[in-house]
């Protein structure tokens, strides 16, 4: 086995938390797999994994031996790109992730203009709440809706969206307007659960000294639940503009509270920030970012 090809195999092996899933993803026996990193360690004189565990755990030796792997990995799959002509020119694959409701209503459809006018390039759209490792995942691009944690990835910002409390025109006439966020322990809403992008119930800078909820009627996981029983009349909910920007407009659901908004949270597309970036990512880039603000831009001009 030659030294790529089991940096390669040990990268699939931590991937997937375990031998025996390794092998699965690599579709050759777990003995072969389980002699291949033997053989390797062997050959480095280091021990590299913690094979005790549910879960594979790296030993610090493993730790910089992976993370020196993937970067070298990185550079030969860059390389083989560039000599290809992928650098040269506008094709291959590009993967790009986004948020599921925004992917949906917004990243789509520039996508498919975009595919339309790139006939050599393939896209491959993964929509989910759940931030994704551009890293770890192979991910080319992914359009994110927050303040950025990862220092080391490359940002071109698109705009920003408000987070919104809004009900329907029946609640706000059953129950009255609140004129301050203290108010809203007396009103009923509507919450997420295990839904990681939800957004807090906070006001003026979030400040988490004025941290109020109203009284939890129904707990969902999905934004498209939480706008339908808001349009049911349910109660109070916190979104973001995005999110609920058609029935804004239509009347359907009339925002609250506005004055004690806290901060717009920034949306971005990021990549990892290669050398020399592929050409078919900077042609999405060039063609996507003007569309996607002009796209934000008429959403936040929703009052």
């Amino acid at each position: 086995m030659d030294r790529l090809e089991a940096m390669s195999l040990l990268l699939t092996v931590v991937e997937e938390g375990s031998l025996s899933a390794g092998a699965r993803r690599l579709r050759v026996p777990l003995a072969t797999v389980s002699r291949k990193v033997a053989e390797l360690e062997q050959r480095l004189g280091a021990q590299l994994l913690l094979r005790g565990s549910r879960r594979l755990v790296l030993t610090e030796p493993g730790r910089a031996y992976v993370e020196a792997a993937r970067r070298i990995l990185d550079e030969v799959e860059e390389a083989e790109r560039a000599a290809a002509g992928e650098f040269a020119e506008p094709r291959g694959e590009l993967t790009l992730t986004a948020p599921v409701m925004f992917g949906r209503r917004h990243v789509l459809p520039v996508a498919l203009e975009f595919l339309a006018a790139n006939p050599r390039i393939d896209l491959r759209l993964a929509l989910g709440d759940r931030q994704a490792s551009l890293l770890d995942e192979h991910i080319d691009l992914a359009l994110r809706i927050g303040h950025l944690e990862d220092s080391g990835l490359i940002a071109l910002r698109l705009g920003q969206v408000r987070r919104v409390i809004c009900a329907s025109p029946a609640y706000l006439a059953r129950r009255g307007w609140p004129a301050a966020p203290e108010e809203l322990a007396g009103h009923d809403g509507i919450s997420f659960r295990n839904f990681p992008t939800s957004p807090e119930w906070r006001y003026r800078a979030d400040n988490p000294a004025l941290e109020v909820e109203p009284r939890p009627r129904l707990a969902v996981n999905t934004t498209e639940a939480a706008i339908d029983a808001a349009l049911a009349g349910l109660g109070l909910v916190r979104l973001l503009s995005y999110q609920v920007v058609d029935e804004l407009r239509a009347g359907a659901l009339v925002a609250v509270l506005e004055e004690f908004a806290p901060a717009p949270i920034p949306v971005q597309l990021v990549h990892a920030g290669h050398r020399l970036a592929p050409a078919k990512l900077r042609a999405f880039l060039d063609w996507a970012a003007p569309r996607l603000r002009a796209r934000l831009a008429a959403i936040e001009g929703v009052g």
